[in-house]
């Protein structure tokens, strides 16, 4: 068994294990630290916006030898508007200029045949009016509403409304960091960045439903027990889907990173930059709120009921009382283990009668 394969098994059998849910508020802090960056960084930068969103025109030019600076200079001294020039794979370019209207587009073409030497009609322009943009933009926020809407409700019913609660929190956690690496880097928002945003919800709620089914096979009969509370088997769900949620974001990660890296930034291909990074940051930041914020949330929300709360004072009296008998802390933890094992073996125990009756 590989070394990896072995940390999994022994995380799995709660043999080794991090205990996230004890050391919660310093994730938290974290978390916060980089949402207030982000906000900052949206608030002060503000985010790069397509023409697909404010409007322009797209030049695209035959074969040329002039440099992407020299094309950008060009494109600028004759709008007057900041240019995006990517050299594309054939040799030809894709002049981007925001704010053009229709003769303005006309103007700006006729320029630039003359600044790169081609004959006008070999540059194909293609214009983009504000009002698709904001369609665009109003369709993608009540996509994201309805799909946010839907996810609660599923989380509730499948689960339990705190559940869905933390999954909400985690979702806004990685959209408002992904959205701020943007503001940052000053990447180009597109409609491709927008569908990457899209797409890293559903990753970020594969790692979150993982936990959280784990956690809810875990707890079915947790208060026929007095040696685990609800938090300690949370801690215990985190690290037995630990290496599997390592593994799922590392191989989702890799081709992501390709197209970010290797195709965006080695081979110049800008344009795979608009999705890339999204999927990138959001898979990144979705397997970090699963682990380190989404069941800690849980576990948080779940501790305040009245029956964890009991449930909390009686584990924690049983394992005072076994330290003043003397218990050392290994016979305290296996004991600890034999009480999460009843947990789920009753819970084994009561499906096998129910398929039996």
């Amino acid at each position: 068994m590989s070394k990896l394969g072995d940390l999994g098994a022994r995380l799995h059998r709660g043999e080794v294990g991090y205990d996230f849910i004890g050391n919660r508020k310093i994730w938290y802090g974290i978390s916060i630290l980089i949402t207030i960056t982000a906000i900052v960084a949206l608030a002060v930068r503000g985010l790069n916006m397509g023409i697909e969103f404010q409007g322009g025109a797209v030049f695209t030019t035959p074969k040329t030898d002039v440099t992407v600076s020299q094309a950008t200079e060009y494109a600028e001294e004759a709008s007057g508007h900041d240019a995006i020039v990517q050299q594309l794979g054939n040799g030809t370019l894709r002049i981007q200029v925001g704010g053009l209207d229709t003769e303005k587009s006309d103007q700006v073409r006729a320029e630039l045949a003359k600044d790169l030497n081609v004959p006008e009609t070999r540059i194909a322009a293609e214009l983009v009016g504000p009002s698709w943009g904001e369609q665009i933009a109003t369709k993608a926020w009540t996509g994201l509403g309805v799909f946010m809407i839907l996810v609660v409700i599923y989380l509730a019913i499948a689960f339990e409304w705190r559940m869905a609660v933390a999954a909400l929190i985690a979702l806004i956690h990685d959209l408002t960091i992904t959205v701020g690496i943007y503001s940052l880097v000053g990447f180009e928002v597109t409609v491709g960045t927008v569908i990457g945003l899209l797409t890293i919800l559903g990753y970020s709620l594969y790692d979150t439903v993982v936990v959280f089914d784990s956690l809810k096979e875990q707890t079915k009969d947790i208060r026929k027990q007095n040696r685990w509370t609800y938090s300690d088997i949370a801690n215990r769900s985190i690290n037995s889907t630990l290496v599997r949620s390592i593994n799922t974001t590392v191989v989702a990660l890799l081709p992501v990173a390709g197209l970010l890296f290797i195709g965006g930034g080695v081979l110049g291909a800008g344009m795979l930059n608009d999705i890339s990074l999204s999927l990138f940051v959001g898979l990144a930041a979705g397997a970090y709120s699963s682990i380190f914020i989404a069941t800690p949330l849980v576990a948080d929300l779940k501790e305040r009921e009245p029956a964890m709360k009991s449930l909390r004072r009686k584990v924690l009296a049983r394992r005072a009382d076994g330290t003043a008998r003397g218990e050392s802390d290994g016979d305290l933890q296996e004991d600890a283990l034999a009480g999460e094992a009843a947990v789920v073996g009753q819970a084994r125990r009561d499906r096998s009668s129910e398929r039996r009756g």
